[in-house]
């Protein structure tokens, strides 16, 4: 059935919804909603939020929390997102990475006390909001750039087989300390006869099956599917009472609203359990790292699938929805969320078109928590620990590593630098060691810009560099320099270097030509570099030409002086120009 577009304070099936509605992101979708879309957005929801059950409670699992945490961390912050992003694919909710992050946050300071570990993974909620929520306001989005494409990959392939290891103990029902990965190993081969071969065997099975429907039938919801017949496995041959370990009782209903550890507006702290100015202060990085990782997987997908379906996304506003879907997270026990990749690929495919798909997914969770938790009681453990251990196998991302190896070496030490970190030393401290050499080679970069020396192409004006074109024609007495971008403090060094060389080899009576196209500005060391070129150049006998300076630059130059010491006829719209300046008196 074909139908037409909503127009504003119009709604699906012809009714009024508020004019409210469409000054937010979602309005602003529903402006060209059809009818049939509402049938897409339906199904898609449906299908995200019977896969969102198992995934929400296994990664409540790799977070230290009961499963059903799992759950309320798909309520809120959806509903939240659904009204503020601009993505209209993108499936927020519960993801891995961050769940590995909260676990690695928090453990340390709940001392063994539940309650407190809960808080403290709420409160961390709260704080991972403020901070998006901060950065969007501020406009500082670029701050994800810290953490490059191969960090990121490095980081996300490390982190992958983190939470891969920590499923050990779930998977062979042995006792395992979670720690790096080489203690978790040595966990496993010093009770190697320990092994629950009950629980192994339903482990190892529930994970090829998982892998094999994603890959010959990706289209089904292979980790509901995994999880409805284990479950109804351990239910026909009481696989509880032989040792394997399950779910058991989760609570059913909704969850109360809480403050997330502190008593404010007449609400009770979560577990009644009140956090410390110090305990809010010892989350803050790890709230940070969330924050910006947790976007930049968010950002990532989204972007891709915004593309495709030609809409505009808006980073800045994805980070103010982002930070606001935690902060209404935790007022419901919810603990950090993003925008994960395998939800949001199943939620295109699917055919969703609007964020309403999010709040189809609500629907699905809401239900389940209100009438289907009972049904999860004989749920082995093994079948979530093997629902995570599917889900992050992809996530080891050998693909980029063998690109990076052909294309880039130096991005392939980094990612490789930033996967050893993680493995060896822990989450945290590979995130920083990888932002921290990000930043590194950014600033390697800025302070070594492209510089060449051109010459002259034959029988033509045009000026290219002399390393790329061996035919150019080089004057005996006359260096042209170009350097690729700006001249400020922290590539000063290097243009005052490479001019120097250019010229080394001329005679007195020589001419250098700086090629000024590419600068867009100078600053302030940038220009008294100039008066120390000029004078050198001088002493030796030489001279000193400025050609194809834009405005901005050409402005500065003038108040610098830079213009007067060289001569307002030294100053030259192309290359040729000045070349030709200089030959014009011998002709």
């Amino acid at each position: 059935m074909t139908g037409r577009s909503v127009e504003p304070g119009e709604g699906v099936g012809s009714r009024r919804l508020p004019a409210l509605l469409y000054r937010l992101p979602l309005g602003q979708s529903l402006l060209t909603y059809e009818r049939a879309d509402f049938n897409r957005d339906l199904a898609a929801g449906v299908t995200v939020g019977v896969m969102l059950i198992p995934q929400g409670m296994a990664y409540a699992l790799i977070a230290g929390l009961p499963p059903v945490y799992g759950l309320y961390a798909a309520l809120a912050p959806l509903i939240v997102y659904a009204l503020l992003g601009t993505s209209r694919q993108l499936a927020v909710g519960p993801v891995a990475m961050v769940a590995l992050l909260v676990a690695n946050g928090v453990g340390g300071l709940a001392g063994g006390d539940a309650d407190r570990y809960l808080a403290l993974a709420v409160m961390l909620s709260l704080l991972t909001g403020i901070i998006q929520m901060a950065m969007g306001v501020l406009r500082a989005g670029f701050l994800v750039n810290l953490l490059s494409h191969p960090v990121l990959a490095g980081f996300t392939s490390a982190a992958a087989i983190i939470i891969g290891m920590s499923q050990l103990g779930g998977l062979t029902g042995l006792a395992i300390t979670k720690g790096a990965v080489h203690e978790m190993l040595a966990d496993v081969l010093r009770q190697p006869g320990a092994m629950h071969v009950p629980t192994l065997l339903l482990g190892g099975g529930a994970i090829l099956a998982g892998l094999g429907l994603r890959r010959w039938a990706p289209k089904l919801p292979a980790p509901m599917i995994v999880v409805a017949v284990g479950t109804l496995a351990s239910w026909g041959f009481a696989l509880g009472a032989e040792g394997v370990a399950i779910v058991g009782d989760i609570p059913t209903g909704l969850p109360a609203p809480a403050a997330p550890g502190i008593g404010v507006a007449g609400l009770p702290p979560v577990a009644d359990v009140v956090l410390l100015l110090t305990d809010v202060t010892a989350l803050l990085p790890i709230a940070l790292a969330i924050a910006l990782v947790g976007f930049m997987e968010s950002i990532a997908v989204a972007k891709v699938y915004a593309s495709r379906k030609r809409y505009d996304l808006d980073a800045n506003q994805e980070l103010k929805a982002l930070g606001a879907a935690n902060i209404a997270g935790s007022l419901f026990h919810s603990f950090p969320v993003t925008g994960g990749f395998s939800r949001t690929a199943v939620n295109a495919q699917a055919g969703a078109r609007s964020q309403l798909s999010s709040l189809a997914s609500v629907a699905v969770i809401g239900v389940t928590l209100l009438f289907l938790t009972p049904l999860f009681y004989h749920l082995p453990k093994a079948i979530l620990a093997a629902v995570i251990v599917a889900a992050v196998a992809g996530l080891v991302d050998v693909r980029t590593a063998r690109m990076l190896w052909t294309v880039d070496r130096r991005d392939f030490a980094l990612m490789l630098t930033t996967f050893v970190a993680t493995l060896a030393f822990g989450i945290e401290e590979g995130i920083l060691t990888g932002a921290a050499l990000s930043v590194m080679v950014v600033l390697h970069q800025i302070a070594t810009p492209h510089i060449a020396v051109l010459g002259r192409m034959p029988d033509s004006n045009q000026y290219r560099n002399v390393l790329r074109n061996p035919e150019v024609v080089i004057e005996p007495d006359i260096a042209v320099v170009r350097m690729d971008a700006s001249l400020f403090y922290g590539n000063a060094e290097a243009f005052r270097d490479a001019v120097r060389e250019a010229v080394r080899h001329l005679e007195p009576g020589f001419t250098l030509v700086l090629d000024a196209y590419p600068m867009n500005r100078t600053d302030s060391t940038g220009m008294h570099l100039l008066h120390e070129l000029i004078d050198e150049i001088r002493r030796r006998g030489g001279d000193l030409r400025i050609a194809g300076t834009k405005g901005p630059l050409l402005d500065a130059l003038s108040v610098s002086g830079v213009v007067a010491a060289i001569g307002e006829d030294h100053i030259h719209s192309e290359v040729w120009r000045a070349v030709e300046a200089v030959r014009r008196p011998a002709a």
